[in-house]
């Protein structure tokens, strides 16, 4: 009888799975829309009225994204004076969709992850996760491998593409 030898177990490839660097946490919209005049027009001193009277302790050790779901143009003021009042309870503040706050959240943690110990690995950046990865954590994360990898590919190690070799 033939041994059957699983080269997969055997082969010296990494797999890193974004999901790994997922920070646990619930993740919120804020939707400033319903404190603008006719939901269009920031009046500064009603909003201003708005910021200082709201609940934000609603929001302790949540991940928040400000946001404005109408086409009104918002000045920057608007998002720091929310954020200044938000900051003591929220576990990080980012303007736009659920998405870009995930993609700030996997942007510093890649940014402060060693990857040293992988130096010169045949690394294979996972693909399918159960967590929402937005597509820019992976291109944040073949940035940081690229100078350190002997080689990157994409999926499983039982089915990769092959992304990066060193040459």
């Amino acid at each position: 009888m033939v041994e059957i030898t699983n080269k997969v177990a055997n082969s010296k490839l990494i797999t890193i799975n974004l999901e790994d660097y997922y920070l646990e946490g619930q993740r919120v919209i804020f939707d400033i829309k319903d404190w603008l005049f006719n939901n269009q027009v920031l009046k500064e001193k009603e909003f201003r009225e708005h910021v200082k009277s709201h609940d934000w302790s609603q929001f302790k050790n949540k991940y928040v994204a400000l946001t404005c779901s109408t086409e009104a143009i918002i000045p920057g003021w608007a998002y720091i004076l929310i954020t200044i009042e938000l900051a003591p309870f929220a576990k990080k503040i980012a303007v736009g969709s659920l998405e870009d706050l995930e993609t700030i959240l996997y942007a510093e943690t890649i940014h402060s992850t060693d990857f040293s110990d992988l130096k010169n690995g045949m690394l294979i950046i996972k693909g399918c996760s159960k967590k929402p990865v937005p597509p820019n954590a992976y291109l944040l994360l073949s940035q940081k491998l690229q100078p350190i990898a002997k080689s990157i590919m994409y999926g499983e190690a039982c089915s990769s593409v092959p992304l990066y070799k060193k040459k």
